[in-house]
């Protein structure tokens, strides 16, 4: 961090809003992303990981690292979201396959050497399910020194679900992975439907990402990402916006102020028959603690959690890092 930016490892399984963050995340001023895993989720893993090398290529990025990862959850059958972002994760947008590949080296690997080499300094940010970031615990029970924070795009802690009435989709596909990250004892901040339901991308901003798509490739593409996205949400919102939940996450990231947050003792569910991938926020910690029961008992699981976000700052600042993307044609862009 001599440079005064924020070293970012990102795990994700782009996915429309993971495109979106991706964008942001590489344009943002103050984040240096380090590494892009995928992992399973909106999309199989390995159409993820092409799906950011395509959001790389757009930028005209050909120095990040992408390492495909996590094929499948570890206790549960594979399913994903092709109905929510497209059959190729984008929107239908049916980019050209992109000209580099990925590292080789999995993603859940890529982690752990990379916390090695840089321990301290990384902030780990999840935005898909979290079964790279548990088998990279698995692999180095020293995890939880060597990072700096945790980042997590999930979870709903006083809200209701997104994949079941009580279940965010990332912590839903893969509960016993969430399980293994949220009781790591490290530094984790969880970014869930709290906040990013009220993180509306609506028709003012379209309007805004469509005068800068005149001239940057990127964010030409975005706005033909959002546009499938968009009549997604507009059912479940009734009007027309799409919910920008990994952005909001990334952004949180490097700009904490920009939501209120909580501690809380978390702990994900994976036993119940009606709320398997529930996240349990525990909000009566304070009276506990004066009814006299040690709030050390569940300090390896307190969670910092989001609970209200300054929605249109963060629209803006997302609009305003977006309008950093390069101009004229990029690779993959087809022009």
């Amino acid at each position: 961090m001599a440079d005064g930016r924020t070293p970012l490892l990102i795990d994700c399984d782009p996915g429309i809003d993971d495109a979106v963050a991706l964008v942001f995340a590489l344009c943002h001023p103050a984040a240096e992303v380090v590494a892009i895993g995928s992992v399973h989720g909106n999309v199989p893993a390995s159409l993820a990981a092409e799906n950011a090398l395509r959001v790389l290529e757009i930028l005209g990025d050909d120095r990040t690292p992408v390492a495909e990862g996590a094929a499948r959850p570890i206790a549960q059958e594979l399913s994903t979201d092709e109905w929510v972002h497209g059959q190729d994760g984008l929107g239908d947008t049916r980019l050209p396959a992109p000209r580099r590949g990925t590292t080789g080296e999995h993603a859940a690997d890529q982690i752990v050497r990379l916390c090695r080499e840089r321990p301290g300094e990384l902030t780990l940010v999840a935005l898909g399910p979290l079964t790279n970031v548990a088998l990279a615990l698995l692999k180095e029970p020293e995890l939880p020194r060597l990072v700096r924070r945790v980042v997590v795009m999930g979870g709903a802690a006083a809200v209701p679900g997104n994949a079941t009435a009580v279940a965010e989709a990332n912590i839903w596909h893969d509960p016993e992975a969430a399980d293994l990250v949220f009781r790591a004892g490290w530094p984790l901040a969880m970014v869930g439907l709290d906040v990013t339901m009220k993180a509306l991308f609506g028709l003012e901003e379209r309007d805004r990402l469509r005068r800068l798509a005149e001239s940057r490739p990127a964010a030409a593409f975005l706005d033909a990402i959002l546009a499938y996205y968009t009549r997604v949400y507009e059912p479940i919102l009734g009007r027309p916006a799409a919910a920008m939940h990994d952005p909001l996450a990334v952004a949180a990231a490097l700009e904490p102020d920009l939501v209120r947050w909580e501690s809380w003792p978390v702990r994900v569910e994976r036993r119940g028959e009606w709320t398997r991938g529930m996240t349990v926020a525990d909000r009566r910690m304070p009276a506990r603690a004066r009814a006299g029961r040690p709030a050390s008992d569940d300090q390896e699981a307190r969670v910092e959690v989001a609970v209200e976000v300054d929605a249109t700052r963060f629209l803006d600042r997302l609009l305003a890092v977006l309008a950093r993307a390069p101009e004229g044609p990029a690779r993959g862009t087809g022009g």
